[in-house]
């Protein structure tokens, strides 16, 4: 299917919509940190809190844990600006609901550092396996929360979500942690995952093979969506989707500079693929779509099937030298609409994957020329006010605006 970008409005609308659909009738989610409505119960943490107080700005806690224990269905966490660096990790078992979701989150534009570093496991040893309780700076197993502005590093992974579900991970940092990003697992649907940054993620134990900026992999539900999210520098892939047996919906992201050794780990095996979409020991079919996204320079292909063997939706998208193959589809029945390959080691394999209006529909030879820019600094800067990625026309062609995924 072909994707008509339009810029911001578009953008803000998909935001919204992904917001409404996980979390409706949540107005108090976006309630002011300094106060509460008659229906929402707001517990404040601060550094120099005291776990003994009330949970108010004035006496606030002093660790998260002591509020997510604390907290009912439209509780909202507001969290002082500073490092926490508990010695183990946050559970987070509860659940809200649809209609009233727990949130947690900063305490207005603070900075809010959860550094997993005194944990178990950061790193694990060579070849040794994490327990599951031990996953995660933030590890959830509950339904129907917001998790809010947050920044998670040097994590035994940063969040790993098991059978978690409604829950929203809206402009949150990930980066620098002991396993993946951000990871889902198990019976979990209807997650938006809404611009995420997550980088530099690696995994000393397996030798870089299986940290990812994004996973959601290993499990099955509808309903999945990651918007804006921005994905790089990670030991294995930006996202990874490995033996997730329902369609998962991916919307203007980008992954670059994924699967290479910045850390000099030894015996290196990373596999560096922008966009893994599928892949198993016997590899199932999901469906996945993705609209309006980009990958460059990731160290294997840009966006691949990974032996996928279902009818993937692959429009409006863009891979830029990438050190194997721009749309590795050779093992789907995919569609793919509008999609740009610009000097990749090999722009397509398409097996018996099908599409129309795409690059290699148009001309066989694509160079950096036809590109209006090449310059990377506006998408991995700053984003934008709201959240999204910053206005550019990096990697648009000159003479065919619609073609490949844009952020104008």
């Amino acid at each position: 299917m072909t994707h008509q970008h339009s810029g911001r409005l578009r953008k803000a609308v998909f935001a919204i919509a992904a917001v409404v659909a996980v979390a409706a009738g949540t107005a108090s989610a976006f309630a002011s940190t300094s106060a509460a409505s008659a229906q929402t119960t707001t517990i404040t943490v601060a550094v120099n809190g005291n776990d003994a107080n009330a949970g108010t700005v004035a006496a606030p806690l002093k660790t998260i844990q002591a509020a997510v224990d604390k907290a009912v269905p439209g509780t909202v966490i507001q969290i002082r600006g500073g490092t926490y660096a508990p010695s183990t990790n946050i559970q987070v078992n509860s659940n809200g609901t649809a209609g009233a979701p727990i949130t947690m989150r900063a305490y207005g534009t603070e900075k809010v550092v959860i550094d997993g570093e005194n944990m178990p496991y950061t790193p694990g040893a060579v070849d040794s396996s994490i327990p599951r309780a031990d996953r995660g700076a933030l590890h959830v197993e509950g339904d129907f929360w917001r998790f809010e502005r947050l920044e998670i590093v040097h994590g035994p992974y940063a969040i790993f979500a098991l059978d978690a579900s409604g829950n929203v991970y809206d402009r949150l940092v990930t980066r620098d942690n002991y396993e993946s990003g951000l990871h889902i697992q198990g019976a979990s649907a209807n997650n938006t995952i809404l611009n995420l940054d997550s980088y530099g993620n690696r995994d000393p134990r397996k030798n870089g093979e299986s940290a990812d900026g994004l996973a959601i992999k290993e499990g099955s539900g509808t309903g999945n969506k990651v918007i804006g999210a921005r994905l790089w520098n990670n030991a294995d892939d930006g996202f990874d989707a490995w033996e997730f047996l329902s369609p998962i919906r991916i919307e203007d992201t980008a992954a670059w500079g994924n699967g290479y050794n910045y850390w000099n780990l030894p015996n290196y095996s990373g596999d560096g693929n922008g966009f893994k979409l599928g892949g198993g020991d016997v590899d199932p079919p999901a469906n996945h779509v993705v609209v309006n996204s980009m990958a460059w320079k990731n160290s294997a292909h840009g966006f691949t099937d990974n032996g996928n063997p279902g009818s993937l939706q692959i429009s409006r998208s863009t891979a830029w030298k990438n050190g194997k193959t721009g749309f590795d589809f050779d093992s789907s029945t995919s569609t793919l609409t509008a999609n740009l390959a610009v000097n990749n080691a090999t722009p397509v394999a398409l097996g018996s994957s099908t599409g129309s209006g795409n690059s290699w529909n148009i001309k066989s030879s694509w160079v950096d020329a036809d590109l209006a820019n090449t310059s990377a600094a506006v998408v991995t800067g700053a984003r934008a006010a709201d959240g999204s990625i910053a206005s550019t026309n990096f990697l648009v062609p000159k003479n065919y605006p619609n073609l490949g995924a844009t952020f104008a």
